[in-house]
């Protein structure tokens, strides 16, 4: 039975930055993951995903998207590659939806270089945007994209290059905390033990953290890649930004300049409009249906984005009734960290989230702000 400092479940986003945190601290580190590499059948794909810091959701995120900033920036210099890139961001709907009214409050809260847009404005910057005359824009010059595939592996090699022991297609089939300390992983090829355990089961949350009841539900979710009808110019990084709008029913949806260039096109998505499903038989067929959903949602907010449809993929989302995430010791074993329900908006804190786990799985605390977090709150 081999014996390691830490072990960490799921080889995703968080669970590849937490191995490498912990492997740079000169922790022994064993990596288990359910599939392949980088694979594309958890959260951890899709080629882009959004970054900025005023933060609808709720300001008290904020601090975490600052040392997040500052720990891609980095990665990128670690591994010696380009990952994230600002090209500014708008948020637009009505002055009273979420998505601009709590971009706002967060930038005031904390003091975060903006500028509002009215409807006249927003067209004649941004002149693929077909605003309804009550929208306005917050923009912030700071937001853009980064690459979730890229993130992956980066953590994984430099996780590997401190010394971390990562296998792959090696599904857990359960673990057990020790009544005198210490936990025990039991994979189809073996058994392993180790001082501390961390698991980040992504859309798998539900199986490996049965005990907690977490009320946590998965759902698919589809992202298409659009060929613009007046070609990708007006849509290249240099002239768009990354988005999200709302309307006034209350429907978001987020899309990215033209980021992999002509022949890529543009991706777009709805934000949390998806269907429940189970990780391990999820429908990952997109349907004629739902291009044709997309496509008429497009024709009121960016009408020339719709033209040929390139590609779509699916990806999921584990949602928590609160929708903030769920990170921190397990109630009952204090020797096991969790981390997951990240709702869908939880990719741009990969690299602080990995430096939380690493500091709970060394100390049994953090100094970063988690108590939203905590797995004990009362979800709502």
């Amino acid at each position: 039975m081999a014996t390691y400092d830490v072990i960490v479940v799921g080889l995703g986003g968080m669970g590849g930055s937490a191995a490498y945190h912990l492997a740079a601290r000169g922790r022994r580190v064993l990596g288990l993951e359910k599939f392949e590499p980088v694979h594309r059948r958890g959260s951890s794909h899709g080629g882009s995903r959004i970054i900025r810091q005023a933060y609808f959701e709720d300001p008290a995120y904020v601090p975490l998207l600052r040392r997040a900033y500052e720990l891609w920036e980095k990665l990128e210099h670690d591994v010696g590659q380009d990952i994230m890139s600002l090209t500014g961001g708008l948020f637009v709907g009505p002055a009273d939806s979420l998505t601009f009214a709590g971009s706002l409050r967060a930038a005031r809260e904390w003091d975060l270089p903006h500028e509002i847009l009215d409807a006249d404005e927003l067209r004649r910057r941004f002149p693929t945007f077909s605003p309804r005359p009550d929208e306005v824009a917050f923009f912030e010059a700071k937001a853009g994209f980064v690459r979730p595939e890229a993130t992956v592996a980066a953590h994984h090699r430099l996780a590997a290059r401190h010394g971390a022991d990562l296998r792959y297609e090696e599904p857990v089939l359960r673990w057990v905390a020790l009544p005198g300390g210490g936990v025990r992983v039991t994979t189809p090829r073996g058994s392993y033990s180790a001082d501390r355990l961390v698991l980040c089961p992504g859309a798998w949350a539900p199986r490996l953290l049965s005990d907690l009841g977490l009320p946590i539900t998965v759902e698919r979710q589809v992202m298409h890649w659009f060929q613009p009808r007046d070609g990708v110019a007006a849509f290249e990084p240099g002239r768009h930004p990354i988005y999200i709008h709302e309307d006034g029913g209350g429907t978001q949806i987020y899309g990215f300049p033209a980021i992999d260039g002509p022949e890529g096109g543009a991706k777009v998505a709805f934000f949390r409009r998806g269907r429940p499903c189970d990780p391990e038989t999820v429908d990952r067929q997109v349907h004629p249906e739902e291009i044709q959903d997309m496509r008429d949602h497009l024709a009121t907010v960016l009408p020339t984005l719709a033209g040929r449809f390139l590609t779509a993929a699916t990806c999921m989302y584990t949602l928590t009734p609160d929708h903030h995430f769920v990170i921190g010791p397990h109630p009952e074993h204090p020797q096991v960290s969790v981390a997951c329900g990240f709702s869908g908006h939880g990719f741009k804190f990969v690299p602080v989230v990995g430096e939380i786990l690493a500091d709970l799985a060394t100390t049994g605390t953090t100094a970063h702000p988690v108590r939203l977090f905590d797995p004990r709150r009362e979800y709502r």
